[in-house]
């Protein structure tokens, strides 16, 4: 009866806290949205120079098609930054030139790992961009955002296979 009553309890404030979020739910502005695009374009830049660093210096015959494949990555990556400039610009922002944090390794399975996190974390980034896009009504960032997604979780499953994951 008492477990009962506590399955009762804890559905009740998870109505309550899903009804406040649903009635306090702010949107979210351009300008933060800019905000966060600029952060998205810190990553690709940083993204493109880590896998050409990385492509250099891939060592081991298991690892030759995935080092071609990692210049690949790269050049798409600038095009991503590409895609967010101008999506940027056309909300009104100046796109910036930071350039975020990238990894290093001498370790060619290590450097994959750190291509990887990268990856999925855009991965995750990217659906939150696609939702807030959506939610701001500016569908053809909402687009765009998709194709930049499509790729970067294309990139990601390269790497898993390369890692035989």
């Amino acid at each position: 009866m008492v477990e009962r009553g506590k399955l009762e309890l804890r559905r009740k404030i998870i109505q309550c806290v899903n009804k406040y979020l649903i009635f306090n739910k702010k949107t979210m502005t351009k300008e933060e949205m800019i905000d966060l695009l600029n952060k998205d374009l810190t990553k690709e830049y940083a993204a493109a120079v880590q896998y050409i660093q990385h492509a250099a210096k891939v060592t081991g015959a298991q690892y030759q098609s995935i080092q071609k494949e990692l210049i690949v990555h790269a050049n798409e990556e600038i095009g991503h930054a590409v895609i967010l400039a101008e999506q940027i610009a056309s909300l009104g922002g100046d796109p910036t030139i930071e350039v975020d944090k990238r990894y290093v390794s001498d370790d060619t399975p290590e450097m994959l790992k750190q291509d990887l996190e990268g990856e999925l974390d855009a991965v995750k980034r990217y659906k939150e961009r696609v939702a807030q896009a959506n939610e701001l009504g500016e569908y053809g960032l909402k687009r765009a955002l998709e194709d930049i997604l499509i790729m970067e979780e294309e990139h990601a499953r390269d790497l898993q296979a390369a890692l035989g994951m």
